[in-house]
């Protein structure tokens, strides 16, 4: 899309997903910082300019230690 029509690309991150990070992740069945990594990684990886993510604060304050 971003060749065709030469704009920035952008993704959001749904609210279900993040409930299940969130719920995985207080389970103990997951390590929910590197999912929410992971999620948004691959969201970059596939193309996005932006990312608009309940995940933002989290992220940042992860990428900035």
């Amino acid at each position: 899309m971003k060749q065709t029509f030469n704009l920035p690309v952008a993704a959001y991150n749904v609210s279900g997903e993040f409930s299940m990070v969130k719920a995985g992740a207080k389970l103990g069945w997951i390590d929910g910082d590197r999912v929410m990594m992971e999620i948004l990684t691959s969201i970059k990886r596939a193309g996005a300019d932006m990312i608009l993510t309940y995940h933002a604060k989290e992220a940042a304050a992860l990428l900035n230690k």
